[in-house]
């Protein structure tokens, strides 16, 4: 039986470099991730974590790193007990170059049955991946007026 996963696809009128920067610059990514900030050097076999406000909410490995083309990294959320009891999942983004836009694929895969995370990425990658698509595009994150929570 396969295991669950979440595979999310968009357009964003941008570059795959400019793409890969947000995707992987700790500045960058407080300003669509809700303030939640990625911090790593992206080399293969590095740690990375996601913290807010100072509270680490995911521990990562970077597993694959082919700028501006593919990053692969695990996802552990360490904020929430269950879900680190499921222990890693992977998540995959691959950038294609499309004319004048870039097709992002964001997967994310690996979890247990009756898993915990899984609702919670499932909520959360689109509003992540669409404030990123809005920044890029226009200049300015998705702001909602129900604040995003700790499991985005």
């Amino acid at each position: 039986m396969s295991k669950p996963e979440f595979v999310y696809t968009t357009f964003i009128r941008t570059t795959p470099e400019t793409l890969w920067h947000a995707l992987t610059d700790k500045e960058f990514t407080e300003s669509y991730w809700y303030g939640c900030s990625l911090t790593s050097d992206w080399k293969v076999g590095s740690r990375m974590h996601m913290d807010r406000g100072g509270k680490v909410m995911n521990e990562c490995v970077v597993l694959e790193s082919d700028p501006p083309r593919r990053l692969v990294y695990s996802w552990l959320s360490v904020f929430d007990d269950k879900m680190k009891a499921e222990g890693p999942s992977r998540v995959t983004f691959v950038l294609e170059p499309r004319s004048n836009v870039v097709k992002l694929t964001v997967t994310h895969e690996g979890f247990p049955n009756g898993s915990t995370t899984l609702p919670s990425i499932s909520d959360g990658w689109p509003m992540v991946l669409s404030s990123l698509k809005s920044i890029l595009e226009t200049g300015q994150p998705l702001v909602l007026d129900d604040t995003c929570s700790a499991e985005a």
